[in-house]
């Protein structure tokens, strides 16, 4: 049996009469030592830091030079650069971007500007939001296994899940069938020197069958002023080879199978996506969503009310209101979250290993689809070398890291106080 309220009253006065009041000295002692030890835990946190990033620039300014950062991954500490890596973190991190923020912020005005008037819709805007909450907290290795399965080989429903990347459909790609001319084969020509030079068959689709060269086929000729056509010439590499050196240069087996090459136009697409660009800017967006639309909610609900009611009272529409009067009134607040949330996905390492699966690549991302590496994956594999110069290398790519996350923060700082107004 409950106690009536009148009993409780009682309790409480009685326990107030009974209390001893506490000295004023203790308390004031107990305030100067909680006082000295938020202190002392934060001074020893400024210390840690200060003392890593002190170690890291001592080590990492000395190498960071025009090779470090236009150069490509090579077997030699001193001829090795970053270049591939740098291009590949803008290429994602764009692309996030691009992606993410419009998603974000109308997923952050639907939750708070727009209300649910059923009871079905407010279950299923609580359901949301409680889902948005949970993610924000996810570890991001989860979401690298999701987008392997969701965006790498798409559910396989594209073609096999344990091939990912192999195209079921596609659009701009070319493919040819590659021949080397027969008189660059040393050991048909001996001591004669014929520089080797290679010619491409198109090929209607990838699937066909390997192209038999016959004689006068036209082929191509990859040259500095791109595919010049060629009329080669087949001979038997067991029988009599051509006299004339212009014929044997433009020679090739009769017996020969060519290897199939691909050329992929900048607005190359596939289906699934594969382990390209676009499949690790996906991922990325499912670790930053939650974030984004989280810092976007705070923002929107930091506008005072009285500015919607005012154009409410106007005659504006609700998506006016947003429009006009709530969005640019929360465009510092979701200024800051997003550059924030970006300079996140800047240093995320985990996702992207699994998704792309290559830390070793020359060559920057050509097109949505094309296979990348990021500045994180890269000192990552520096800094497992066992050899010093590489370890150097790692902590000069690991300050350029940083320079570019002050940079991010220096900009969600700068748009803060240069958008930010009072309201009222």
């Amino acid at each position: 049996m409950s106690r009536s309220p009148t009993t409780n009253e009682e309790d409480i006065e009685a326990r107030l009469k009974n209390a001893e009041p506490a000295s004023n000295r203790s308390r004031m002692q107990k305030d100067r030592a909680f006082r000295w030890l938020c202190i002392a835990i934060a001074t020893v946190s400024v210390l840690v830091l200060v003392a890593l990033l002190t170690s890291i620039v001592v080590q990492g300014v000395p190498v960071i030079s025009w090779t470090l950062l236009s150069g490509t991954p090579e077997p030699e500490p001193s001829e090795a650069g970053m270049f591939p890596a740098l291009m590949g973190t803008i290429w994602i991190c764009s692309l996030c971007a691009l992606i993410t923020l419009p998603i974000g912020v109308a997923t952050a005005v639907l939750l708070e500007e727009f209300k649910p008037r059923t009871k079905v819709a407010a279950w299923s805007y609580s359901l949301i939001q409680l889902n948005i909450s949970n993610l924000a907290g996810v570890p991001s290795v989860v979401y690298g296994i999701l987008g392997l399965t969701a965006f790498v080989s798409m559910f396989s429903l594209f073609g096999n899940a344990t091939q990912p990347g192999a195209a079921v459909w596609e659009w701009g790609a070319t493919y040819y069938d590659q021949f080397s001319n027969l008189g660059s084969d040393p050991f048909l020509m001996m001591s004669d020197e014929v520089d080797e030079r290679y010619f491409l068959v198109p090929v209607e689709n990838r699937t066909n069958p390997p192209t038999v060269p016959t004689e006068g086929m036209m082929a191509y000729e990859n040259s500095v002023a791109g595919l010049v056509p060629v009329e080669v010439h087949v001979a038997d590499a067991m029988g009599d080879l051509p006299t004339d050196p212009e014929v044997l240069a433009t020679s090739i087996d009769s017996a020969a199978v060519p290897g199939r090459i691909s050329e992929k136009a900048w607005y190359y697409f596939q289906l699934p996506l594969g382990r390209g660009v676009l499949a690790g800017a996906l991922t990325l967006m499912l670790v930053i969503l939650p974030v984004i639309i989280i810092s976007t909610q705070e923002a929107l609900r930091a506008v005072p009310s009285s500015l919607r009611d005012g154009a409410l009272g106007i005659g504006a529409t609700p998506w006016q209101v947003v429009w006009n009067v709530t969005l640019p009134s929360a465009i510092p607040g979701i200024m800051t979250g997003s550059i924030l949330a970006m300079s996140r996905a800047i240093g995320e390492t985990a996702p992207i290993l699994i998704i792309a699966g290559i830390v070793y690549i020359r060559t920057s991302p050509q097109h949505l689809m094309d296979s990348y590496t990021v500045m994180p994956l890269q000192i990552y594999n520096w800094t497992s070398r066992p050899q010093d110069e590489f370890h150097s290398l790692a902590a000069g790519g690991i300050v350029i890291l940083l320079g570019i996350l002050l940079s991010f923060n220096a900009v969600a700082v700068l748009i803060r106080h240069r958008m930010q107004k009072p309201l009222s």
